[in-house]
This record gives structure tokens, C-alpha cells and sequence, in this order.
């Protein structure tokens, strides 16, 4: 646990509460839906947050094993998970070391994590090693404008927002992660949304990839 001790943003994780009710309103929520549409059996999720991601998981599903290291955030997913329409156990963790034996979960959702760890191919090896052959790993996240100066000045602010904003990173190419990292692409939505109204559009990624 003292490992967690590092990964704790409490004034962040109050605003963002409110900052995630906001974007499910403003889109998000339907995002979700198609993030997890289809899933079955058995399901890691990575950085859980509050639990957002919960009443949108399909009755396919038999279990959720929902990690977030962040206690303010946990506590709030611990209140929402007994409301979910599936199983879901919420645990302390990060997502450097996932719990489970090798090729233990079906499928393995990432919904707005990449962006703060601090090791991304790290974490893809880890999910890739709970992940069953054939396994798929469900992702939504925003990343680095295509565009050159959109995307130098998400590097040039990224320190700044990565202190302000629990360690997100806004210049990140997660597909190519994803890729780097073993994993098959076999479906991917890129599209502009903001979070806030007062915020412009930045490229998100949804999609779908398998583990070989």
C-alpha cells in the first residue's frame, strides 16, 4: 500500500468527480456504451475511477474486478458498485502490478488511464499478460492531436497540466502503444470531444484490441 501513497491526488480527485458527471452529460455516457457494448465474462478494469463505467457494462458479463488506486475516488466506486447490473468487486491497486494469474480475464477495459501512468508500455505488458489468447482489451482515451501545432502545444503544457490534473498526460500516442505493445487493433473510432464546455475539442481514440 505504501506504493498507492504515491499515486493519491485528493484535491484533483474531488474535481474530477464533477468533471466526469460533466462529460457523461455532454456525450460521455454514451461513449461508455459503446466502450463496453458486447463484453463478456470476466473483466479487469484498469483506473475505475468513481465507477462511472458501471451501469453501462452488459448482463454478458459475470464479473468485474474494478482497480483504482486513488482513495477518494475508490470510495466513491465502492458506493456505485452495488448498484451496477453485474458483479463488480472494487480494489485497491495500480496498474503496474494487475492482480490475477496469467491470461486470467477476458477482457481488460482502459477508460481514461493511459493517459496518467507513468509507464505506459509497462502497464500494456501487464494487461496483455492477464488477458486470455484472444482476449480483448477495450479502450478510451484522449491523446495527441495529429495537427503540428495543436499537438506542440499539448507537449509544450503537458508538464504543467500533468501536476494539475493527477499525472494526465495530454500529448500521448496510446495507439501506438497499444500496437508496441502486442496487441492487435481490430477496431478504432478517432473523434474530438471535450469534457467541459469550456475546453476545446481534443482527439479521442475508442476502440478494440486483441491480445494474439
Amino acid at each position: 500500500m505504501t506504493e498507492l501513497q504515491t499515486l493519491q491526488h485528493p484535491r484533483f480527485a474531488r474535481q474530477y468527480l464533477k468533471i466526469a458527471a460533466e462529460a457523461d452529460r455532454r456525450g460521455g455516457a454514451a461513449h461508455r456504451d459503446r466502450l463496453l457494448a458486447g463484453l463478456t465474462g470476466r473483466v479487469l478494469e484498469v483506473g475505475a475511477g468513481q465507477g462511472r463505467n458501471f451501469p453501462h457494462y452488459p448482463d454478458t458479463v459475470t464479473e468485474v474486478v474494478a482497480l483504482e488506486p486513488d482513495d477518494t475516488l475508490r470510495a466513491a466506486a465502492q458506493q456505485a458498485a452495488p448498484a451496477a447490473p453485474v458483479p463488480v468487486t472494487v480494489a485497491a491497486g495500480e496498474a503496474g502490478h494487475l492482480p490475477g494469474n496469467d491470461r486470467e480475464f477476458d477482457a481488460v477495459v482502459a477508460s481514461l488511464v493511459l493517459c496518467s501512468v507513468d509507464d505506459v508500455a509497462g502497464v500494456l505488458a501487464e494487461m496483455r499478460r492477464v488477458l486470455r489468447s484472444g482476449g480483448e482489451l477495450r479502450f478510451y482515451e484522449h491523446v495527441r492531436s495529429p495537427h503540428r501545432w495543436a499537438g506542440v502545444l499539448e507537449d509544450a503544457i503537458t508538464p504543467l497540466w500533468r501536476r494539475a490534473g493527477g499525472g494526465c498526460h495530454p500529448n500521448r500516442d496510446t495507439e501506438t502503444a497499444i500496437r508496441a505493445a502486442g496487441f492487435t487493433i481490430e477496431e478504432i473510432d478517432r473523434f474530438g470531444f471535450s469534457f467541459s464546455r469550456l475546453l476545446p475539442n481534443t482527439l479521442h481514440v475508442l476502440g478494440t484490441a486483441i491480445r494474439p
